[in-house]
């Protein structure tokens, strides 16, 4: 079983492709000029569907958000554009020879609940675009219509000529409004809706914080103090009772600093900022209850908010291993691959590991994800199960702007 969360777009590409050069336009009926004409007599039809779909969606969306469903509409009336748009393309494609990639869908994948999906639904620069080429449509369908028609009877000889020109202007309208042009603005959105998931999972890995220094180390430091103060009271009247509780808080003390420092090593670990990825994965992999060999090939370091979630994701990733898989050994690597910082963890358990198994998965996914990573899962039934994950690789300096996504983890 292979389940992948990816951000990146192999879509995403913009333009016309090279199936586009066309033969110059010249005095003849061949094949593309009748393509032409098709094209330019079904404008009127094609466009009219368009007008009247924009114009009704529109109205009927915009005139209901007084009430709870009008932009619920609003947002399934520009998914509805996409398919337009989609149609166009095919059309374009056909009679045109134009050749442009389809924008990538958008990423409803049910992550971060109902608003925050209709929001990005209502900000899709891919159903806007659409909206806008469907609205301009109807009167340059119209002019086209009207001209081939004409220039079928009235026009003959120069037809070839008009319909390339028209045919031209056609063309320029599908890459500029149907292409895939806006999708940094599109990954924006979903970037900025990833952005979401990770202030949630800051914000509760703070209540765990909270939660672990009132019931551990606050609650051993009260007892603390409530015994060192029975030890002061008993220190002249019976020195020998005030010397156990000294002792007794002596080793409180030590219990203390144990579950602070594990507590310190939950939230960023001494080991990575003094001494890297290696030496702290090292650390993790002996706390392992399989053997692991770790093995990084880095001649340099990445940004601190970067090595931060490789080594949490690692981390997690070995507690899996150690609870659920029932391996006999494990593996982590660890290298750069041009401008991306790559994390492979495999095993020889039982496999069957999946992204919504209840076992983190989908929160590393997700945490990923936010920073324009990616993550995938290889886990068969019956094993081996192999996780990779995929970082952007940024240098120390520009640790910055990563470190306001990374967090505790």
């Amino acid at each position: 079983m292979t389940e992948r969360l990816s951000t990146s777009n192999p879509a995403g590409t913009t333009g016309a492709a090279t199936g586009d050069r066309l033969p110059p336009a010249r005095f003849a009926y061949d094949r593309h000029t009748w393509k032409e004409v098709a094209h330019l007599l079904a404008n009127l039809p094609a466009a009219l569907l368009g007008f009247v779909y924009v114009v009704t969606m529109l109205g009927v969306g915009a005139g209901l958000t007084v009430t709870v469903i009008g932009f619920p509409l609003l947002a399934a009336g520009l998914l509805g554009a996409r398919q337009l748009g989609k149609l166009e393309r095919a059309r374009a494609r056909a009679l045109l020879g134009v050749r442009v990639d389809e924008p990538s869908p958008l990423p409803l994948r049910g992550k971060g609940g109902f608003f925050p999906q209709l929001w990005m639904a209502l900000k899709d620069p891919v159903g806007w675009r659409t909206v806008l080429y469907d609205f301009i449509r109807l009167p340059w369908g119209i002019l086209t219509f009207v001209i081939t028609l004409t220039s079928l009877f009235v026009l003959w000889p120069v037809l070839p000529l008009i319909a390339r020109g028209l045919a031209n202007a056609d063309r320029a309208m599908v890459r500029g409004l149907l292409s895939p042009s806006d999708e940094l603005e599109r990954r924006i959105a979903e970037l900025e809706s990833d952005r979401g998931v990770v202030v949630d999972t800051a914000a509760a890995d703070l209540r765990r914080i909270e939660r672990d220094l009132h019931d551990g180390a606050q609650a051993r430091l009260v007892n603390l103090a409530m015994g060192l103060g029975l030890a002061k009271e008993k220190l002249l009247e019976d020195p020998d009772a005030a010397a156990a509780m000294v002792d007794e808080a002596h080793g409180e003390v030590k219990l203390a600093l144990q579950e602070l420092r594990d507590l310190a090593r939950g939230i960023h670990p001494a080991v990575l900022t003094d001494r890297g990825l290696d030496a702290a994965l090292s650390s993790v992999a002996s706390r392992c209850t399989v053997p692991v060999k770790v093995t990084v090939d880095l001649t340099e370091r990445p940004a601190a908010a970067i090595e931060g979630i490789a080594y949490f994701t690692v981390s997690e990733l070995l507690q899996n291993v150690s609870k659920h898989s029932a391996a006999r050994s494990a593996s982590v690597e660890v290298w750069r691959s041009s401008d991306r910082l790559l994390i492979q963890v495999g095993d020889d358990g039982r496999g069957g590991a999946r992204l919504d198994g209840g076992t983190g998965m989908k929160g590393l996914a997700d945490r990923l994800t936010a920073v324009d990573g990616l993550f995938v899962v290889d886990s068969p039934e019956g094993g081996p199960t192999t996780v990779t994950a995929e970082l952007p690789w940024r240098d120390r300096e520009d640790a910055g702007s990563a470190s306001r996504v990374s967090g505790p983890r």
